[in-house]
């Protein structure tokens, strides 16, 4: 089954979204089910793992009751506020909820990416590497640094990259990106998310051609058993349709991959991830 591993929903009435602002119109409106899954339907999509859009347990309780009335909806990666004592007992909340698979760590929105070095992530995450917990990393390639220390200390760590760590599309710039991504790809535990990838090149004037070396430099270092397809619908639409983010990938894979692991990129690798297999 083909999965789009990275994908939100929001409803900007509920004050959580700060980044999504009126001067960006495409994105300030509420976006459901009901607007995706024609796309879905288009490229023979059948499920989807929802990620949380906003740093608040109200997010994952939204997020939650919403994947109820989408069945191709496979699961919900939520937040933790793992500098609270009690993310334990969060855990164990949202984990009665079937859809729930894990969280996300928003190393991006970090004043300080040194943080998710500090005692409290240290302790939470290692917790969690113990428990094979999946957990998405959203960090920005300058803070790829900050990554590699934290899986030097916490080497089991089951995550996923998420939009290869933002590199440096627009400019073409590769290193050192790659060379962080190399040692982060050294821990078997850790995926990337072939996502978000056309926000980080010129909205404007982009090339499907400006993509290839970063996809390709992803499928060399993480192998394609480690890598999955994601749209970052429908953030995606600041710089692109839907059809062209999958277009995207598609011809880029195409030049390197046969057709059965193709399909793992767009489906299996994320169902293994995420464990869809054990729901």
């Amino acid at each position: 089954m083909r999965i789009d591993a990275h994908q939100h929903f929001w409803n900007i009435d509920r004050n959580d979204y700060g980044w999504i602002t009126p001067e960006m119109p495409v994105l300030f409106r509420d976006y459901g089910p009901s607007d995706l899954e024609p796309h879905l339907q288009k490229h023979g999509i059948g499920k989807t793992i929802l990620v949380q859009a906003a740093p608040t347990m109200e997010e994952t309780e939204f997020i939650l009751e919403l994947s109820e009335t989408a069945d191709f909806v496979a699961g919900v990666v939520g937040w933790l506020d793992l500098e609270n004592p009690s993310y334990k007992k969060q855990y164990e909340r949202f984990c009665k909820h079937p859809k729930f698979l894990g969280f996300r760590v928003m190393i991006q929105e970090m004043e300080d990416p040194n943080t998710v070095l500090s005692p409290a992530y240290i302790e939470a995450l290692s917790y969690f590497a113990e428990q094979e917990v999946p957990v998405d990393l959203l960090v920005l390639a300058n803070q790829l640094p900050q990554l590699v220390q934290l899986l030097e200390v916490i080497p089991g760590l089951r995550g996923v990259v998420d939009h290869l760590a933002k590199p440096p599309i627009a400019s073409g710039v590769l290193e050192p990106w790659r060379s962080h991504m190399a040692e982060i790809a050294r821990y078997p535990g850790i995926y990337c998310k072939l996502s978000g990838m056309v926000t980080e090149a010129d909205h404007q004037g982009w090339k499907k051609e400006d993509f290839t070396a970063y996809i390709h430099e992803t499928l060399d270092l993480f192998g394609p058993e480690r890598v999955m397809f994601g749209s970052d619908w429908p953030v995606c639409l600041l710089a692109a349709t839907y059809d062209e983010v999958v277009d995207i990938l598609r011809q880029a894979l195409e030049d390197r991959l046969p057709a059965e692991a193709i399909d793992a990129v767009f489906g299996a690798n994320a169902a293994k991830f995420y464990k869809l297999n054990e729901i």
